[in-house]
């Protein structure tokens, strides 16, 4: 159980780190629109030009999930006619919504409802949306109609299929309704990754044209703005829009210009106790799809390193006997809550230099370390070098929990604040 347990917890929520995307080869299954359902692709009463003026309204989503021992969070989206519920993976990582899809599916993994039944409306192959899941040279049309894609992730997953439009079923803060035509990925062959669990597909909520953040802001219905907040103690939020928190209490730093991909502040310098600890340059990006955040192997060595000083001459003896996370400790006794080994660790702290401005954010220790169900405490830091995933450097879910993170596509900046998680918001005064 132990090895298996890590290897679970090592990948998981790496997923959203899309490696490559490229077009089907003429060995893959090709789509045959005979496997179409013949769903009527008509629109709904509430259309997008009655809404287009309504561009400051927000969608608000609950979150379910947790860090630690769920692995993941996810939202419910509603797709179809009539509209049916899935469970998705929120992940600002990639691009692309996909849902398991029944056409028929050559490979599915489990999932929590029945599989998507996919519309008659095809997205065809020039559409720039198409364009932008390939790499450049790499868009060929071998079948006009049609838009075949393959996303591969960091834990070894994939989703091949075509690409197709359907009505979602969403409400404004404001109560109103909207049933926009969005493009996903419906997904008739998975390969599940070393992060396997249960989901009935991946919400994409990355800077590409694909995503659903990107299409409903392209039809004039959001801003191009997503946030979450997600709860230490489970559940939280998600959000499209600007009009849900107070831009003036949140600290902003600019979206780098050198890793355009994802949502990135660009470098930071480490900081471990209120000192640097000498590691700087390191290239950043926020990421909802990873439960855990992963330093670079030097950054990390040289962390657990002054970690394990630290610790040394304290009462915490390390337990490899605990699979958990590769990294855990044991006390006296076992412990309950983070709160109970708050004086044995040091807060940590990211530096990030946008211009003249120094923008900090700061990793109190229920930011790093959880408990296990043994009652030890485990880093939840881990080693990007052991999951392919170089240099870079990933906060991950632990890191941002109970604090709001704002990805604002429309002024290129990255912003949080802290927040309760726990309640849904209701206008720009965020209760913290």
């Amino acid at each position: 159980m132990g090895k298996e347990r890590v290897g679970l917890v090592l990948a998981l929520l790496l997923m959203s780190f899309v490696i490559s995307t490229s077009s089907s080869d003429e060995q893959q299954l090709r789509w045959r629109k005979s496997l179409f359902s013949t769903a009527t692709t008509s629109s709904s009463s509430s259309s997008s030009s009655l809404l287009s003026n309504r561009v400051g309204s927000s969608l608000l989503f609950q979150v379910q999930g947790n860090v630690y021992p769920t692995g993941y969070y996810n939202v419910t989206v509603y797709v179809g006619q009539p509209p049916k519920p899935y469970f998705l993976d929120l992940d600002t990582g990639s691009d692309l919504t996909w849902l398991q899809c029944d056409a028929p599916c050559v490979q599915c993994i489990e999932a929590p409802h029945p599989l998507y039944r996919p519309s008659n409306d095809l997205v065809p192959c020039e559409d720039p949306i198409c364009a932008s899941l390939h790499a450049p040279g790499q868009h060929k049309c071998e079948d006009p109609t049609q838009c075949d894609y393959e996303v591969e992730y960091a834990d070894g997953g994939s989703s091949l299929g075509v690409l197709v439009k359907d009505a979602f079923a969403f409400n404004y803060t404001n109560g109103q309704r909207l049933n926009p035509r969005l493009a996903l990925g419906c997904g008739y062959d998975q390969v599940p990754g070393a992060s396997y669990h249960p989901l009935d597909g991946i919400l994409g909520l990355g800077k590409g044209k694909s995503s659903i953040v990107s299409q409903l802001h392209s039809q004039k219905l959001i801003r191009n703005v997503v946030g979450h907040c997600l709860s230490g103690r489970g559940g939280g939020f998600l959000f499209f829009g600007d009009d849900l928190y107070d831009s003036s209490r949140v600290v902003w730093t600019s979206m780098s210009s050198d890793y355009t991909k994802y949502y990135s502040p660009g470098v930071a310098e480490l900081f471990f106790g209120g000192k640097t600890t000498g590691l700087k340059n390191l290239p950043v990006v926020f990421d909802s799809g990873s439960s855990y955040t992963y330093l670079s192997h030097v950054a990390y060595q040289t962390l657990t390193s002054m970690m394990k000083r630290e610790l040394s001459a304290k009462s915490l003896k390390e337990a490899p006997e605990d699979r958990t996370l590769p990294l855990c400790w044991k006390g006296k006794r076992p412990f309950k809550n983070v709160r109970d080994v708050k004086k044995y660790f040091k807060s940590l702290a990211l530096s990030f230099t946008d211009g003249k401005t120094r923008t900090l954010f700061e990793l109190t220790t229920e930011a790093y370390l959880i408990i296990s169900n043994r009652g030890n405490v485990c880093l939840g830091i881990l080693n990007g070098a052991e999951v392919g995933l170089q240099d870079l450097n990933v906060i991950g879910d632990i890191s941002m929990q109970d604090r709001v993170v704002i990805y604002d596509n429309e002024k290129q900046r990255i912003g949080w604040m802290p927040a309760n998680c726990d309640r849904t918001p209701k206008s720009k005064a965020m209760n913290t």
